[in-house]
């Protein structure tokens, strides 16, 4: 059986993967209705028309609060696994998890000094 017939399933897969959401996203912007662009700009006010600017800055300790939310839940992804296979992996085990705990909790301790949990 010669190599390339078997690649054939393949690239007609990719081939289909690529052209069928660029057909279907030139049919939605050919066939789709076509509104006035002004109302799609604006916010939904529960079809009361909008007072003012509804686009609002968003201050930076939620961005700080999102990235360390993040990394604590990245921190836990990480322990699971162990917490799973805790008596299989034996002391090499504890003594990495034990060395990324303390260079975990380094890092909250310097988080900390700078002021990121506090809240004001």
């Amino acid at each position: 059986m010669d190599i390339a017939r078997l690649y054939i399933p393949l690239a007609v897969l990719f081939g289909i993967s690529l052209f069928f959401p660029l057909f279907l996203f030139i049919a939605s912007i050919n066939l789709g209705p076509q509104k006035e662009k002004d109302l799609n700009l604006d916010a939904y006010e529960s079809g009361i028309v909008a007072v003012g600017k509804a686009q609002k800055r968003i201050p930076v300790k939620f961005y700080r609060l999102a990235v360390l939310f993040i990394l604590f839940d990245i921190d836990i992804i990480f322990l699971y696994p162990y917490a799973v296979a805790m008596r299989k992996l034996g002391y090499f085990g504890l003594w990495s998890v034990l060395i990324f705990v303390a260079i975990f909790v380094l890092g909250d301790l310097w988080v900390w000094k700078k002021g990121v949990f506090e809240w004001e």
